[in-house]
């Protein structure tokens, strides 16, 4: 179980974020200003796993937000949203130490998984990614971060491997850009490489293919791929 602070002043998308989060089995506490939010944040003995801010906030901004968080602590993951979309919000944001980006309006799926993501590489055990997802012959155990096919055949997969099927397996409807899926499994912004995610499902495709699963992964020509 993770603690997160969730700062956003638009009352109606801060209770759908933090309803979908302790859905997932996360403690969260939320801030509808900057100025509550900042008080929240240096309160002695409150400490939070990951934190989820708007940029345009009362009191405080988002950005400064941000910048008091990393001169406290270098470590804990801050997930911004926000309407702004300009590459320049984006990269200023995260060279001034955002771990990720969300544009307005997001899928409430995507932030899961990329809350998720966040934490995963913090270390948090969150019950998040507690449980055992499920898909035709295919059971992914998202706390051992393990692939077992038919209940009886283990397929070792890399962490990156792993990432990318849990993306996929949560949304088994979607299809992921090659843009989407190396957020979501590498953790970090696009590069603009799209031959690297794809030689990555193309690794996947190899080691499912003994157990004639491979079919499963689907390219979408021209967007991405899905899960058939």
């Amino acid at each position: 179980m993770a603690r997160v602070l969730v700062i956003e002043d638009d009352a109606a998308i801060n209770d759908v974020v933090a309803t979908r989060l302790s859905r997932d089995g996360h403690t969260v506490t939320q801030a509808f200003s900057g100025s509550e939010a900042r008080l929240l944040l240096g309160e002695k003995g409150t400490t939070f796993d990951l934190v989820i801010s708007d940029l345009m906030l009362p009191g405080v901004t988002g950005e400064e937000l941000v910048g008091l968080i990393r001169e406290r602590d270098a470590a804990t993951p801050v997930v911004v949203i926000s309407a702004r979309a300009t590459a320049a919000d984006k990269i200023g944001l995260l060279d001034l130490g955002a771990d990720d980006y969300l544009v307005k309006p997001f899928d409430l799926d995507e932030l899961a998984a990329r809350v998720a993501v966040q934490l995963r590489h913090r270390g948090t055990g969150a019950t998040a990614d507690s449980g055992v997802l499920r898909y035709r012959q295919w059971a992914l155990d998202t706390e051992a971060r393990t692939l077992t096919v038919d209940g009886s055949r283990d397929v070792p997969l890399t962490k990156i491997e792993f990432n990318i099927l849990e993306a996929l397996v949560r949304r088994p409807n979607k299809v992921f850009s090659k843009s989407e899926l190396f957020e979501l499994a590498w953790g970090e912004p696009f590069a603009g490489d799209d031959s690297t995610v794809a030689v990555h499902v193309s690794n996947i495709r190899g080691k499912l293919r003994a157990t004639g699963t491979d079919g499963y992964l689907k390219t979408v020509w021209g967007m991405g791929f899905k899960l058939a």
